[in-house]
């Protein structure tokens, strides 16, 4: 899905590690209501999960999920901690899961596709790498399957202009476009990511606090639909939000992580190039090391990185850097990063030997989300009467 945000289509699980900041009484009711629904399917999916061995409930394969992420570049460590891992956690749980990699969406806020090639080919390598298994996960491109994209004109007759605008992205990419116009591409882009969702009957979908909006605009194309062309029937299903506890991350000059900034540490860094980026970090001259997200928020996010990647909290690895200012706090963030990243970095490095291995990944996936595409469409022109 990602992104939902501006690197993925729907992937972006990251949230708040506090709660939400005061605001409107809905969008915090909203939250609570969301996040208390997927503490109930990690519960439910927990219940019905396959064992390691592959023995067990197939129950938990009934929890579609659709998520994915837009090739403008290469996947970094915030991508990882937030969705990746967590997608391959699901998958070997059992749950059926779709990746898109929105290549379509590439252009709804740039003049050019750029290395989309290479990009796509990247983000492959780095699904495989980091435990996707394309028997159980169906990685596709999004301009491979026409089908999905013709749900898109019934989808768009369910919504109105003023919803479109009102969705958060579309506004931000409006007040950040400098008088750009906005193009029809990403005005629409809710309802592609609908389509997306719907068109392989996601019923969970990973997301952030700030991308419920646009499940909840998928949720009524849903429920419009079925009310509208299929006389009360539920022929799409309202997908469910799963919220993750990863907290958000900063980039290393303490702004917005962001592959436009050139402030991450992509996965597939060097160990060199991950030290020298770490290195570079804004950090502050307190001597002392302390957990301080509000007073000393770079250093706060080089302890989260560290704490995530070693699975202990932040305020334990401030505790262990002790007095060790900065560069002690800089070489624990760097070795927590490029060893727990040492294995996907081999077995990336294996797999880019071998592009024919990687393409049929793809082309596999294209075919599979296309047989389901297409039996959706179907469906879809069999209940508005256009089945001629």
């Amino acid at each position: 899905m990602t992104s939902i945000t501006s690197n993925s289509a729907i992937s972006s699980t990251t949230r708040s590690a506090t709660p939400p900041a005061p605001g409107d009484a809905d969008e915090r009711a909203t939250y609570a209501v969301a996040l208390e629904r997927s503490a109930v399917l990690d519960a439910l999916i927990d219940e019905h999960a396959v064992g390691v061995d592959g023995t067990g409930t197939e129950g938990a394969a009934r929890f579609r999920m659709l998520t994915g992420d837009r090739p403008t570049g290469p996947l970094h460590i915030g991508h990882y901690l937030a969705s990746l891992r967590n997608r391959v956690r699901l998958q070997d749980k059992g749950v059926e899961t779709f990746v898109v990699i929105a290549d379509y969406q590439v252009i709804t806020d740039r003049d050019s596709v750029g290395e989309i090639g290479a990009n796509v080919q990247g983000l492959v390598l780095d699904y495989l790498a980091a435990g996707l298994d394309p028997t159980r996960t169906t990685i596709f491109t999004h301009s491979a399957v026409p089908a999905l994209n013709q749900l898109m004109l019934p989808f768009l007759s369910l919504v109105t202009d003023a919803e479109l605008r009102r969705n958060p992205t579309v506004k931000d990419e409006l007040a950040l476009s400098d008088g750009r116009p906005l193009s029809g591409l990403l005005l629409t882009y809710p309802v592609h990511q609908a389509a997306d969702i719907l068109f392989c009957h996601s019923r969970i979908v990973p997301v952030g606090r700030d991308q419920l909006p646009h499940l909840e605009q998928t949720r009524a194309i849903a429920r419009r639909f079925n009310q509208r062309y299929a006389a009360g029937h539920s022929v799409f299903a309202e997908p469910e939000a799963l919220l993750s506890e990863v907290p958000l991350l900063l980039g290393t000059d303490g702004t917005k992580m962001s592959k436009s900034k050139g402030n991450v540490i992509n996965l597939r860094d060097s160990a060199d190039e991950t030290a020298a980026r770490v290195r570079a970090a804004r950090t502050d001259s307190e001597r002392r090391i302390t957990f301080d997200p509000k007073g000393r928020p770079a250093v706060a996010n080089l302890l989260t990185i560290a704490g995530l990647f070693l699975d202990e909290a932040p305020e334990a690895v401030a505790e262990q850097v002790g007095d060790g200012g900065a560069q002690a706090l800089k070489s624990v963030v760097t070795d927590a990063v490029n060893e727990s990243l040492a294995g996907h970095r081999a077995r990336r490095a294996d797999l880019a030997r071998d592009p024919a291995y990687v393409t049929s990944v793809l082309h596999e996936g294209n075919a599979r989300a296309n047989e389901v595409a297409e039996r959706t469409l179907a469906t879809v022109r069999a209940v508005m009467g256009m089945s001629y």
